[in-house]
């Protein structure tokens, strides 16, 4: 909204394509990062409605995203493909996006109620996982771009280190509780016939 009433105001600057560029890339990483924060809030807070919200954030990452590549393919590149696949094969930080980009869109495609009908659940969650590949590559997208001030990405890296990092734990925390009680069934002495 904020960049669409710039352009109007025509306040984008000496180079608008990089600022759009910029800005939807931004909002990318933003609303990725506040997807994969919804369920370590949800569970901190025992606050189980949040989770209604994590779709809306994963599509407006996506629409961003669309959004971010479309200024690319079209203002930067003006939909010259050959030009678009030397960069892509010359420039690893362009490499790196495009994987990102190209893995939320099964995402995307598979986020409504009738997707995780159709792929079950398990399959479903395995398959959005994927978010925490295409976060990292944008993270990594980010930081190869940029060649002097890194602040901005390292920002973004240690959030996403943060988010990552709760989720080993948690399921390292699930891994010993279950081996715990695994072996506290297998130490129990057998039960004897009368």
């Amino acid at each position: 909204m904020r960049l669409g009433w710039k352009a109007y105001q025509q306040d984008l600057g000496a180079n608008p394509i990089e600022v759009i560029t910029h800005a939807t890339g931004d909002w990318t990483l933003r609303f990725l990062l506040i997807t994969l924060s919804v369920t370590p809030l949800r569970k901190i807070l025992k606050q189980p409605w949040l989770i209604r919200f994590r779709r809306m954030f994963g599509l407006f990452a996506f629409f961003y995203v669309c959004l971010h590549f479309l200024t690319y393919i079209w203002l930067d590149k003006f939909f010259n493909v050959h030009e678009m696949l030397a960069d892509v094969v010359k420039r690893k930080f362009i490499t790196v996006g495009f994987t990102g980009f190209v893995l939320l869109i099964p995402l995307a495609i598979t986020s409504t109620a009738g997707w995780i009908r159709r792929l079950g659940g398990k399959r479903w969650q395995t398959l959005h996982r994927l978010i925490y590949v295409s976060a990292i590559a944008g993270v990594i997208h980010y930081l190869w771009l940029v060649k002097a001030d890194r602040t901005k990405p390292l920002e973004y890296g240690f959030i996403l280190f943060v988010l990552l990092a709760y989720r080993v734990v948690v399921w390292l925390g699930a891994r010993f509780v279950q081996k715990g009680a695994l072996r506290g069934e297998l130490l129990k002495p057998a039960k004897t016939l009368e």
